[in-house]
């Protein structure tokens, strides 16, 4: 990832929203939407609860735009030390079953 393709560099709202527009794109390109995941699970980079409002923030930045289900599939939000590239906060894993 060279600087200029960075997205919202040290906002994690930004890099949710970003994270979870494209698994949306990845959902679809299987012929899902967010209707059909069963589980979500972010990888957040240097996690602490006080990080709480800016994720949720993330989530609110697309909610209506990806139509994400209320209330949310189980999620599970794992702090990790680092991701594939040292400005990444946020990686998602979306499950979802297609009939």
């Amino acid at each position: 990832m060279t600087p200029r393709n960075r997205i919202a560099t040290g906002d994690l709202a930004g890099q949710l929203a970003h994270a979870l527009r494209n698994t949306g794109r990845g959902l679809a390109a299987a012929g899902a939407t967010f209707a059909d995941v069963v589980r979500l699970r972010f990888y957040l980079k240097d996690w602490q609860p006080e990080k709480s409002p800016e994720f949720a923030a993330g989530l609110e930045l697309v909610a209506e735009e990806l139509k994400l289900p209320n209330p949310l599939p189980p999620v599970s939000a794992i702090g990790v030390d680092y991701l594939f590239e040292p400005d990444v906060l946020v990686e998602v894993e979306a499950y979802a079953v297609l009939d």
